[in-house]
């Protein structure tokens, strides 16, 4: 599945890298250390990283500030870490590009599950067919390639947001719950906000809607969730 993925583990203190280094390498990932974001910016230069687990405070450069940078580049998958159960922190990270968060303290259980789900998804198998493209009045959906059209204009999405588009343009006119989009990002719902979709969703209508206020594509279905635009 994802085994032999490289993932870039950023946080300043010892005991976290052991402590989630271990399992990590145990199910056959290669992990890449970083202690601060400004080493965390030099090893994403240097390796081919697959997921990105990044803990929120760092010194020289802080988590947020390295996660920005990265996105403006890349869409590899971002998993940031918090020690502060603060959903201003949560919504941030969001905001600038993060797919996914825990807060500290958590679970190697659940470490695990949010790791492995993120790679299943962002890794195409070909285990898992997929058809070539998705195409709906001027967007277009490579599926293999992940690579995004709109108008003829390539338009670059995160993990979050890719899987979401491609999840709602799969099946027009059906009506997602959050919890069935956080099911179809990540397997599970399990441990996740629902609102998490709606950061993400607007985020998405601000790369693909001419007027994200009059969306297109992705229409909010008040108290229930989003669907996509009718054939």
């Amino acid at each position: 599945m994802a085994g032999g993925a490289t993932i870039l583990l950023v946080d300043d203190e010892e005991s976290v890298q052991k402590l989630l280094t271990y399992p990590l390498e145990r199910e056959g990932f290669r992990v890449v250390q970083a202690r601060n974001g400004e080493e965390a910016l030099e090893r994403f230069a240097s390796e081919e990283v697959d997921l990105i687990v990044l803990d929120l405070m760092l010194p020289v450069i802080d988590g947020l500030e390295v996660c920005k940078r990265v996105r403006a580049v890349s869409p590899v998958p971002i998993i940031m870490l918090t020690a502060r159960d603060d959903e201003v922190d949560k919504v941030l990270g969001l905001e600038i590009g993060a797919d996914d968060y825990i807060t500290k303290p958590f679970s190697i259980r659940e470490f695990r599950s949010r790791v492995r789900a993120l790679l299943r998804r962002a890794q195409l198998s070909p285990a898992e067919p997929r058809g070539e493209a998705i195409e709906h009045d001027g967007l277009r959906i490579d599926l293999s390639r992940r690579v995004v059209e709109v108008r003829g204009e390539p338009v670059t999405l995160t993990y979050a947001e890719f899987e979401l588009l491609r999840a709602l343009a799969d099946q027009p006119g059906r009506v997602y719950s959050r919890a069935a989009l956080l099911e179809a990002l990540w397997g599970s719902s399990d441990f996740r906000d629902p609102r998490t979709i709606d950061v993400h969703i607007r985020h998405l209508r601000e790369k693909i809607e001419r007027d994200p206020g009059e969306p297109e594509y992705v229409f909010t279905i008040r108290g229930v969730g989003y669907r996509f635009r009718d054939r």
